[in-house]
């Protein structure tokens, strides 16, 4: 494309972009259509030749947004929501027109130092110390995974050079969570070399707490078979039901062990930048590392993970490869090459949507955004509580409610299990919300987390409304 073919182009495919903001809540969330239906829409074998824009911006709109799940939908109360916000969007257009690759200070000056600028704005924002630096990468999965490689390396194994292999000094390794902590902490140690054996899944309370006790004598069981501790996991905000591990009895934990402390939290991290909510917070000050995610409850295009810690020296340790090719010997003042902090070597400019953002919105904006989703999660767990025939089955300390129904009728659990899974299914065909399940002590459990920047009350009361017809349409 020329530029005036470009500009033209973009003008039509910004109005396309913004017809969809605006009617996305007379969709469907999620569409009627059954696995495998899609691919035989299109052509078997790609095109030959060019094919006019209107054409397939006409095919966009007859197949592509018919057919997704509209993560931008209102109602969508399902896993935890991911908005695309009007300004994240510009960042996201502006990203891929400058088509930066920041994995050197030259090969993006700006996206390099950008970052450490947004990344220092978001670590004020949360209240954490100074002595937490960072980066962003692109889901918490990732984040977790170098905040555990560095873990690793900073066990003094040199694992990062000598591997895991064939080593009668390396005794097995051990990362403790807890049974809720999420399930990328296993993956991350599979990835590793560590194996799924490593993970060590401490028990949690009736709160979905891990037990600090039962912590401790784990950690004391595996050095007693000689095995070698190396890592604790937190979460603030567990993916089920968003409980909070008592992070600051942990830290003493890890402290008095010499582990690194890794704090997941992904989800519910944002809720930190109102200073009056940071209660589940105490003592994540004194974590190694912390994950939190600005592409779920901070409006911000996925994707965007917000990787801090106390110890970026190891993260380098863990993984700088500096090939010829990479260096840069004409450079006398040195600069931050990200790339030597992640696996990765080509990494996305992450940095200017948030920058976009954080001044578009302004905290004080954000913060009420977030505070009015936590004042509709208790607003609908006040519903729950009030009806008889409903029950909560784990606190709401962010904005999450984990619910059933489960009336004054002697029914087992089995049967509950089966008709609150055809409710939640009657609720998510009528198209106008979409909500999610879990399993919390074995029951079947149905979530509705609020965290749409377009989400208002009118949808909170409307997927109430639409949970007791379907209860009362199956009485029927």
């Amino acid at each position: 494309m020329d530029p005036p073919d470009f500009r033209a182009a973009a003008h039509a495919v910004a109005d396309l972009m913004a017809d969809y903001l605006e009617t996305v809540e007379t969709r469907a969330v999620f569409p009627v259509i059954e696995p495998g239906s899609l691919a035989p829409l299109f052509p078997s074998t790609p095109p030959e030749g060019p094919e006019p824009l209107a054409t397939i911006l006409t095919d966009y709109q007859r197949l592509i947004e018919p057919n997704a799940t509209h993560w931008q939908h209102p109602g969508f109360f399902a896993y935890f929501a991911t908005t695309a916000s009007g300004p994240g969007i510009l960042g996201e257009m502006l990203t891929a027109t400058l088509g930066q690759n920041p994995m050197l200070w030259r090969t993006s000056p700006i996206g390099t130092e950008l970052e450490e600028v947004v990344v220092d704005w978001l670590r004020q924002a949360l209240g954490l110390p100074e002595s937490f630096d960072g980066l962003l990468t692109d889901t918490a999965s990732t984040s977790s995974l170098i905040a555990l490689g560095a873990a690793r390396q900073a066990a003094g194994f040199d694992v990062a050079a000598r591997g895991l292999t064939g080593r009668p000094d390396l005794p097995a390794l051990r990362v403790y969570a807890s049974t809720e902590a999420h399930s990328s902490i296993e993956k991350a140690c599979m990835t590793l070399g560590l194996g799924r054996d490593a993970l060590v899944r401490v028990p949690a309370d009736a709160r979905f707490q891990l037990q600090p006790d039962a912590l401790e004598a784990a950690i004391a069981a595996d050095r007693a078979a000689g095995h070698r501790a190396i890592a604790i996991v937190a979460t603030v905000g567990t993916t089920s039901s968003t409980s909070v591990d008592p992070v600051a009895a942990i830290a003493e934990i890890a402290q008095r062990e010499g582990l690194w402390l890794h704090v997941d939290s992904a989800y519910a991290g944002v809720v930190a930048m109102l200073p009056e909510r940071r209660a589940p917070f105490a003592g994540w000050e004194r974590a190694d590392s912390i994950v939190v995610n600005p592409h779920k409850w901070l409006f911000t295009p996925l994707d965007a993970s917000l990787l801090l810690t106390r110890r970026m020296t190891d993260l380098r340790d863990a993984f700088s490869l500096v090939p010829e090719y990479l260096r840069t010997p004409d450079r006398e003042t040195p600069g931050r090459d990200y790339n030597e902090y992640t696996p990765q070597l080509g990494r996305r400019f992450r940095a200017l949507k948030l920058w976009i953002q954080l001044r578009w919105f302004g905290l004080g904006g954000l913060r009420r955004r977030i505070d009015h989703h936590l004042g509709l999660a208790a607003e609908f767990a006040r519903w729950v509580d009030d009806d008889p025939d409903w029950e909560r089955l784990a606190p709401v300390p962010f904005s999450t409610v984990c619910f059933r129904w489960n009336p004054a009728s002697g029914a087992s659990e089995s049967e509950l299990d089966a008709r609150n899974t055809a409710i939640m299914a009657s609720v998510n065909r009528t198209g106008e919300v979409f909500l999610s399940h879990t399993r919390l002590d074995g029951r079947f459990t149905i979530r509705l987390a609020v965290g749409n920047l377009r989400t208002e009350s009118r949808h909170v009361a409307r997927a109430w409304e639409l949970l007791r017809a379907a209860v009362r349409s199956d009485d029927a």
